[in-house]
């Protein structure tokens, strides 16, 4: 008998052993991501949280492989709770401006829009991910430098008081747009915006067009209708949105230190701490903070149906 004839009959069986058993044909799919995740992500957030428990010591600089508080005793400090508490409040802004812009362009998107004209609006939001992060970052520099092009716009429209005026303000301002909040703020938001729109386009293409005809015909004026009937069923995609860009303004370390001054956010403290300093222990427990912050934000997200958007 040939190799090829003997592996027929074995083949067979396989296949039939498979098909009588659907969980053991759907345990060997999902097997390799399942051993990926395992290890390769939860086992390097493991090793993390682990990092975060050992310590520096202070004659030797060396880190102390022992179970200890005493790093979380260092994270614990009013400096630190600054950077924790700036770089929530950043997040926080850039979603909540996120989602005031992306939901009216989102409702046209789904709503008003012709088929050509849908197709534009995903190309001009889907565009600015096809180029370089870095690029894209470097570009608004110059464009918020003191010498770029929205100085200029705001000279030729007689608006440099405004501009002036923006910048005065205390703890957000700054000597030019890219040495200050302001400007870390709009890149944050350029940046992330199309991570809003998507899953607000994906909700509101899934509420029936007969429940606002149904609406209209009980007497609810368009404002109601929208205020009782769409926003209620497309909330989940704006929650959806946040977690993106909440998240990714939590974590990101490149903008502010590009846009923006030298007072730190949590990246930029994670990056140094590793980095410069060495305090590798110290550079976990801050990134304990994140993930803590993040966990409890997708508990609350899920309970306004954020995934079923995703």
């Amino acid at each position: 008998m040939s190799a090829a004839a003997a592996r027929g009959p074995l083949v067979h069986r396989i296949s039939s052993a498979l098909y009588l058993h659907p969980r053991l044909f759907l345990l060997l799919l999902l097997a390799p991501p399942l051993i990926w995740l395992g290890i390769i992500y939860l086992g390097s957030l493991f090793a993390l949280l682990l990092q975060s428990f050992f310590y520096i010591d202070d004659f030797s600089g060396n880190i102390i492989r022992e179970f200890s508080m005493a790093t979380y005793g260092q994270l614990l400090t009013i400096a630190n709770a600054d950077v924790f508490i700036r770089t929530a409040t950043m997040a926080a802004a850039v979603t909540i401006a996120a989602a005031l812009i992306a939901f009216p362009i989102a409702y046209y998107m789904v709503r008003h829009a012709s088929m050509r004209m849908k197709a534009l609006l995903y190309l001009a939001v889907m565009l600015p991910l096809w180029s370089s992060y870095l690029v894209r970052v470097y570009a608004w520099k110059l464009i918020l430098a003191k010498e770029g092009i929205v100085p200029w716009f705001a000279q030729q429209l007689h608006l440099t008081w405004l501009l002036d005026a923006a910048l005065s303000i205390p703890v957000i301002g700054g000597p030019s747009l890219s040495t200050s909040y302001i400007g870390s703020f709009l890149v944050f938001l350029y940046i992330w915006l199309p991570f809003m729109i998507l899953p607000i386009v994906a909700a509101l293409e899934r509420v029936p067009a007969s429940l606002t005809e149904a609406s209209a015909d009980l007497g609810a004026t368009p404002r109601e209708t929208f205020r009782k009937v769409i926003l209620p069923l497309a909330f989940p995609g704006v929650v959806a949105g946040s977690i993106f860009t909440f998240s990714l303004t939590l974590g990101d370390y490149i903008i502010p230190g590009i846009i923006g001054n030298s007072r730190p956010f949590i990246g930029q403290a994670v990056y140094q701490l590793q980095g410069t300093a060495g305090n590798i222990p110290l550079a976990a427990a801050f990134t304990v903070v994140p993930v803590v912050i993040m966990a409890i934000y997708l508990l609350v997200a899920r309970r306004y149906g954020a995934f079923d958007a995703l």
